[in-house]
């Protein structure tokens, strides 16, 4: 999925979001396993929130989205704030991912990895950044939950009025492959004009999830609720994972010579 108008929107109909939350906790948790710095990708990085935030605690920052408008904002922002030299952006599908070496950790959030299925889909993606990462490399990553796909949005309408834009968003279920497929209108106040984009959400059980992320060299180290940060509930609407790659491929290749 890549945004496209939608992304300069994004920062305002997503004010809710905590992002100092999140950064504690994805900092916290990178800092558990021993990753303070390094390089770093942000897979989904959006209009880099989050990327940036990274890259001003130090890390050096790749961040990867294939829209180019949420780049064109982060680059805005990563100017104003003096930040160009520690941030490579990257044009590319997470599907594609080509990082050009190794990386210390991932972060992926906000949904990114639900937005990818379905479920051969989702491998890949799976496979793709554990491809470039060290051992003992941490990936920290979001997902939104079956529970919030069938009982929060499945047959929804959303209104969210921004001042200058207004943005409703449907949600039609799917329970046959927990798929949930969303139409995004937005309207411009100043100017009236109107657009929609359309993509689609998947679900999968936590059980799923590990089993990918064990056939790629990850073990799957902690799982919290991804709003706040504490333990999963059966009503969690989102789940943060850790995971710690177990080898590099290369170091699997040897293994299996």
């Amino acid at each position: 999925m890549a945004y496209n108008e939608f992304a300069y929107y994004y920062d305002e109909f997503n004010t809710e979001a905590d992002y100092d939350a999140l950064y504690r906790y994805v900092a916290g948790e990178l800092a558990a396993h021993g990753v303070t710095g390094g390089l770093l990708a942000d897979l989904g990085c959006g209009t880099g929130e989050l990327t940036l935030m990274l890259a001003q605690a130090g890390y050096d920052v790749i961040g990867v989205d294939q829209s180019e408008e949420m780049l064109s904002v982060v680059r805005e922002k990563a100017d104003e704030l003096g930040l160009g030299g520690r941030l490579l952006l990257l044009r590319q599908d997470i599907l594609r991912l080509d990082l050009y070496g190794t990386i210390r950790a991932a972060v992926s959030t906000f949904d990114t990895f639900s937005h990818i299925g379905p479920l051969p889909r989702f491998e890949q993606a799976i496979a793709k950044a554990a491809f470039f990462m060290e051992k003992g490399g941490v990936f920290v990553f979001d997902l939104n939950t079956p529970y919030k796909h069938a009982q929060v949005l499945a047959g929804q309408t959303f209104t969210v009025d921004a001042g200058d834009a207004v943005c409703r968003w449907h949600s039609d279920y799917c329970a046959a492959d927990g798929r949930v497929d969303m139409t995004v209108a937005v309207t411009d106040r100043e100017s009236g004009e109107s657009w929609q984009e359309r993509f689609s959400e998947y679900g999968y059980a936590l059980e799923t999830v590990a089993a990918l992320l064990d056939r790629y060299g990850f073990a799957l180290a902690r799982t919290a609720d991804g709003e706040d940060f504490g333990p999963v509930r059966p009503d969690s609407q989102r789940w943060i994972l850790t995971a710690v790659k177990r080898y590099t491929q290369q170091q699997k290749g040897e293994e299996n010579e």
